[in-house]
C-alpha cells in the first residue's frame, strides 16, 4: 500500500516538529555510511524552485529544512515526518514544502530567498545526515535604456557621459556592435553604469549599447548614436 498524506492546520503538529528538532540536536549520533547531497540552483524571481536532494538512506524517519547553515530550530522552515507510512508536513502556513523524496519546494521566490539551505535527514534510531546547498535568485531581466548627456559633440572640445539604466549589477558596453575597448580618454564608473569620454574624438562617433546580464539571461539596450563634429 502507498503512503498516505496528512495535512494539519493546528499548532500541535508544529510543536511536535520543533520538539523533534530539539531532540535531534541532543542525541548521540552513531556512525553511518549513508550520504545526502543538496543540489544548488539558480532561479529567476517569481518562479517555483525545487532544491533537489539525493540520499542513500533506506530508513528515513524525517526531513527537516533550515534557512542558513545552522540546524537551529529558529531557522527551521519546513519538515516532513514519516511514521508508519503516515507523512506529517509543517509548519502550517510555512513558506516552503518538503516533498515525499525530501526535496524542498519554494514558491514564487524573491531575491531575499537567496542563500544557504540545510537539510537534516533523520534516520530510524540515533543517526542523522546533514548537507547544504545554495540558492541564487536573480531579478527578471528588463531591457536596459541608454542615455547620454549630449549626442552631438565637438571634437577635442566636448565630453559625453552615457548612463546605462538596468536592473542588473553586471554590465557590458558595446561600440559599433562589438565589445567596447576602453581608451585613455574613457572612464567607467565603479558600477560600470556610467561611461565618460573626454575629450571626444571623431573616432568615437558611432552607435553605443550596454548590456545587463546575470547567469540566467541578458539583454542589450537600443543603439545610441553619438555624432562628432570637427572643425
Amino acid at each position: 500500500m502507498g503512503s498516505s498524506s496528512v495535512s494539519t492546520h493546528t499548532g500541535l503538529v508544529h510543536w511536535l516538529g520543533l520538539l523533534l528538532v530539539v531532540s535531534l540536536l541532543n542525541i548521540w549520533i552513531q556512525p553511518t555510511t549513508s550520504q545526502v547531497t543538496v543540489y544548488s540552483k539558480t532561479a529567476l524571481e517569481g518562479t517555483n524552485v525545487l532544491l533537489y536532494i539525493r540520499h542513500t538512506a533506506t530508513n528515513v524517519a524525517g526531513f527537516l529544512w533550515y534557512k542558513g547553515e545552522d540546524t537551529d530550530s529558529n531557522n527551521n522552515i519546513a519538515y516532513l515526518l514519516i511514521n508508519t507510512g503516515i507523512h506529517i508536513r509543517g509548519p502550517p502556513g510555512g513558506p516552503a514544502r518538503v516533498e515525499d523524496d525530501g526535496s524542498l519546494l519554494l514558491k514564487n521566490v524573491t531575491r531575499k530567498d537567496s542563500g544557504i539551505y540545510t537539510v537534516l535527514v533523520q534516520l530510524q534510531g540515533c543517526q542523522k545526515l546533514i548537507a547544504c546547498g545554495r540558492l541564487n535568485v536573480y531579478p527578471i531581466m528588463r531591457v536596459p535604456t541608454l542615455l547620454a548627456s549630449n549626442t552631438k559633440v565637438t571634437e577635442n572640445k566636448d565630453a559625453v557621459v552615457m548612463t546605462c539604466n538596468t536592473n542588473q549589477n553586471a554590465i557590458e558596453w558595446f561600440f559599433k556592435g562589438k565589445s567596447l575597448t576602453l581608451t585613455e580618454r574613457m572612464k567607467l564608473s565603479c558600477d560600470h553604469r556610467n561611461l565618460t569620454i573626454y575629450p571626444v574624438l571623431r573616432e568615437d562617433a558611432g552607435d553605443y549599447q550596454c548590456k545587463g546580464f546575470n547567469p540566467m539571461s541578458s539583454a542589450k539596450s537600443a543603439p545610441l548614436v553619438v555624432d562628432v563634429k570637427f572643425e
